[in-house]
């Protein structure tokens, strides 16, 4: 998720994108389709359907 380039070091905001990524990853992990993380990643960038529903478990 490319966090090497993130710059948010003051205050919370480290912590809550921590948290967001966090979210993000047991959401694709739980989704229950065959692919790798990046695959699904890619797939929730490309596909709106696939975001949506990915967005529904929260």
């Amino acid at each position: 998720m490319n966090e090497d380039q993130d710059r948010t070091r003051a205050g919370n905001g480290a912590h809550n994108l921590a948290v967001l990524r966090h979210m993000a990853i047991n959401a694709m992990q739980t989704e229950g389709s065959k692919g790798s993380l990046r695959g699904k990643f890619k797939r929730a960038g490309w596909d709106d359907r696939f975001l949506f529903k990915l967005l529904e478990a929260f």
